[in-house]
């Protein structure tokens, strides 16, 4: 089991392993994101019915505010940055938020766009949220669908879970895989509902989301289901942030998300900490 860190160890490990600080994320490609994210695309939008109103200049703005990247427009190329002490509260708040879930043994569905760098942070939770006594949802195991590939194609997708409970998707090869979709999430959430409406009203409870921990599309759709999700985002993912500025996502912690998967149990120990939970298995 790792240590706790106190805050100030968590943040000299995040400004060191460049989780956050000044981070790799180039800034021309957060800019594209902005743009793109203002504009309508639904690829930038991760699931999520933003407002109209947004535009490349309120996005800076807003992800200033709520990441910590460079405020200057003028600054156009180059590295970016997501300001610790943003990273440091967030964490709390979720960690706040999954203690309570842990108190209240609620049901709850994780799920990570992000497999190879995010997936053993996710499994800690979801071990200790399990052996708290949460219900930990696992539904559409094996539901496939075709996405399209940059060449033109068309690759299959499927949905699996990580022990003990942990959505993503993987290839027909086997190989996990990284994804911005909402689809996933949208299907598990159809596959619930129905399985509520089978049986009856009172029902239901039982087999829909406290909560959602997620990223990306996976959490994109669970916000905008209504469901009290909380999840992590890079500097080029705007529209996370865009819906906790919209009150659809109840938190959403900056980091860059590609670091090497080692690097992120100081943040885990430092969740569950806060979460009032240990760490097993």
């Amino acid at each position: 089991m790792n240590p706790v860190p106190t805050r100030d160890e968590l943040r000299a490990h995040l400004t060191r392993t460049m989780i956050a600080g000044g981070v790799a994320t180039p800034r021309q490609n957060n800019l594209l994101h902005y743009r793109r994210m203002a504009a309508g695309h639904p690829y930038y939008q991760f699931g999520l019915e933003l407002k109209p109103s947004w535009t490349e200049r309120t996005v800076l703005e807003m992800m200033v505010e709520r990441c910590g990247v460079e405020p200057d427009p003028r600054h156009l190329y180059g590295d970016d940055t997501i300001d610790p002490e943003i990273t440091l509260d967030t964490l709390e708040a979720m960690g706040e938020r999954i203690g309570r879930a842990a108190r209240r043994r609620e049901s709850v569905v994780l799920a990570t766009g992000h497999p190879s760098t995010l997936a053993p942070l996710y499994q800690a939770v979801a071990r200790a949220l399990e052996g708290a006594g949460c219900r930990l949802l696992t539904p559409a195991a094996g539901w496939t669908y075709e996405i399209e590939t940059s060449y033109g194609g068309a690759e299959l997708r499927r949905i699996v879970y990580a022990e003990p409970g942990v959505a993503m998707l993987e290839s027909d090869d086997g190989r996990a895989q990284h994804t911005h979709d909402a689809r996933p999430m949208e299907e598990m959430l159809r596959e619930l509902a129905n399985t509520a409406s089978a049986d009856s009203a009172e029902a239901k409870p039982d087999f829909w989301p406290d909560l959602a921990i997620a990223d990306h599309g996976w959490a994109g759709a669970a916000g905008q289901a209504g469901i009290d999700t909380v999840g992590f985002a890079d500097c080029n993912d705007p529209a996370l942030f865009a819906g906790a500025a919209e009150g659809k996502i109840d938190v959403v912690v900056p980091l860059d998300d590609g670091i090497a998967a080692q690097h992120y149990a100081p943040l885990t120990a430092y969740i569950l900490d806060r979460a009032g939970l240990s760490a097993s298995g």
